[in-house]
């Protein structure tokens, strides 16, 4: 609301534009989060798990019914509303907390000197506790964010008593009438207007912690009512003192309760910044298991939940982002350019998404499943149209931020497969290498021996330079293939497939969802009841470990295979991923010429 009058683009304050900027932020707020999120997307469970790359995963799951071009778009529309969500994690920290705090200026002058010092710490302790875990904070969340919206329909409640007139504005005529009066002007406001909606793919984003019934509850029972209560609120209070539209939030509460309400709005800023961070985790570990991000350490810090896991470089590259941004924008208004444009390109893929699995795996047709979706996008290139003006004032970081993860992720994609067809053009068939390899070798050990590669056919190069330089092959030799599949989770009784190539010889093919972490050691407890003798503690791990040089043969451009190659150096250890015991492993390296 205070950008809507007060920001750099805000429309003076009368009664027709608070009629106006009030009609479209509520039925923003039902048409883009009531129906489209709450009704439409949460259908579009991926086996429970929501989220754009959840989402991705299933419209690519007809892949018998799509070209290669098609599935392509998809992914790339996927990945980069991904990437742009991860600006999303950065940006929402930042305003936020920032917001929040610039409810001490209201109280006193005294406080302006202090409001970046105190975010930057609130911030920096925030981000220091995700390794602690979510679990003892989350027991308090649930509580302080009903007193949240509790609050806010209270005070919207005392600020409605002076002037109930002002729920005239439910009327959607005055948001269109807001529209073509002000034109361009009126465009750029509902810039501003959007803010009111942001969050709605956190939402979707939530539906495997939650399920999709308890989060419409929580909405139309709990946060609709309190934030349509608030804004109406705050609109009778413009409507009798237009000076407030300097912060009509903070305004609207009487004088005694503006510390405890800073206090209270910090809390519920601390929050919505600890979803966005433990949703890029999630997201991170995501695209680690689809193949789009470099392995990187994953931490797990709940016995009892699975989803609660903390992602160091995730965290520390969230912070920095996030102070880099409060000591750029130093306010939260001027952050608000920056922070609507990420969220509605990632709405417009989501609609785009929608469609497709409305049509292919809900079966609609396309008279039901198109006006629909056309209806949705329009609303969201509305809003993000609107928010494109402001790309000179802010909205250029979550873009650039997006571009260059996006980047990164179609690399490492890239880089991967080019890796495993060079890996295969390069190794021995296995049939040759078992009928002329290991007849010719001097001895067999006691014991196992786990052979991990990437391909799922060949020899391994680890195992080809073992045989070759000591000679000897364990009695039985486990060729060991991860693969992930398009789906969060794998059935158990799909998880395993073993293949006897004969002479102690065993081709093991392991399926993991994007939702799941290998473990190799599990994988051999599973291997022991499906028959195979393979003791942990009698087996010895032969990993690759491959030296990436860029070469200008048809593939990726060289900057490209440059960056695949330090993206690759700095992974983490193949070892402490897949959880196999650091004393049991042997590393071996080879030169890949890309």
């Amino acid at each position: 609301m205070r950008e809507c009058f007060h920001g750099p683009h805000g429309i003076d304050v009368t009664e027709a534009n608070i009629f106006g900027v009030l009609s479209l932020i509520v039925w923003s707020l039902i048409l883009v989060v009531s129906v489209k999120y709450l009704t439409f997307v949460l259908r579009a469970d991926n086996k429970g798990e929501g989220g754009i790359l959840a989402l991705m995963a299933l419209a690519l799951s007809d892949q018998k019914n799509q070209s290669k071009k098609l599935a392509g778009t998809i992914t790339v529309l996927g990945l980069f509303g991904a990437a742009l969500l991860y600006g999303d994690g950065i940006i929402t920290p930042a305003i936020s907390v920032l917001g929040a705090i610039e409810g001490l200026k209201i109280a006193t002058p005294l406080f302006d000197p202090y409001i970046i010092p105190i975010t930057v710490t609130i911030l920096s302790v925030l981000f220091f506790f995700q390794k602690r875990g979510t679990a003892d904070m989350g027991k308090a969340f649930g509580p302080i964010i009903l007193i949240w919206f509790v609050v806010l329909g209270a005070l919207g409640i005392k600020g409605m008593l002076s002037n109930f007139h002002i729920l005239e504005a439910l009327n959607p005529a005055f948001g269109i009438n807001f529209l073509l009066t002000n034109s361009w002007h009126g465009l750029v406001v509902l810039g501003s207007v959007f803010l009111v909606v942001t969050g709605g793919e956190a939402l979707y984003a939530d539906l495997g912690h939650f399920g999709r019934r308890p989060i419409q509850l929580g909405w139309f029972c709990v946060a609709l009512p309190g934030l349509v209560l608030q804004y109406f609120g705050q609109g009778a209070l413009l409507l009798q003192n237009p000076a407030a539209a300097e912060n009509p939030f903070y305004l609207l509460a009487p004088t005694w309760a503006l510390y405890p309400l800073v206090l209270l709005s910090t809390s519920a800023a601390v929050i919505a910044s600890q979803a966005l961070i433990t949703g890029a985790f999630s997201m991170s570990q995501q695209a680690m298991q689809l193949g789009f991000l470099p392995r990187m350490a994953v931490k797990y810090t709940s016995a009892k939940e699975m989803g609660q896991i903390y992602v160091p470089f995730i965290n520390w590259a969230l912070l920095i982002g996030t102070l880099f941004l409060v000591f750029e924008f130093q306010t939260s208004g001027k952050l608000a350019a920056a922070y609507g444009i990420a969220v509605t390109a990632t709405m417009v893929i989501t609609t785009m998404l929608t469609y497709i699995v409305m049509r292919h795996q809900w079966k609609w047709s396309i008279p039901v499943a198109l006006p629909l979706c056309l209806f949705f996008i329009v609303i969201d290139l509305a809003f993000f149209t609107a928010n494109a003006v402001k790309i000179l004032d802010g909205g250029w970081f979550p873009i650039a931020a997006g571009l260059i993860i996006l980047t990164l992720m179609l690399t490492w994609k890239k880089g991967r497969s080019i890796l495993a067809s060079r890996l295969l053009a390069n190794s021995t068939p296995l049939t040759v290498f078992m009928n002329e390899t290991v007849p010719n070798t001097r001895a067999r050990l006691p014991g196992a021996a786990v052979f991990m590669t990437a391909i799922s056919q060949g020899t391994p190069s680890a195992l080809l330079h073992n045989v070759r330089h000591n000679q000897v092959i364990h009695e039985l030799v486990l060729l060991l293939t991860i693969q992930n599949i398009d789906s969060p989770y794998v059935a158990p009784e799909n998880h395993i497939r073993l293949e006897d190539l004969g002479n102690g010889f065993h081709r093991v093919i392991v399926f993991y969802g994007f939702m799941e972490s290998p473990n190799v050691p599990d994988i051999l407890t599973r291997c022991f009841k499906l028959g195979l003798p393979v003791e942990l503690s009698r087996t010895t791990f032969f990993l690759g470990r491959e030296t990436i040089i860029a070469t200008d043969t048809p593939g990726m451009a060289v900057w490209r295979e440059e960056l695949f190659a330090f993206m690759s150096r700095n992974a983490s250890r193949a070892a402490d991923f897949f959880k196999i015991p650091s004393n049991q492993t042997i590393e071996i390296g080879v030169v890949v010429e890309m």
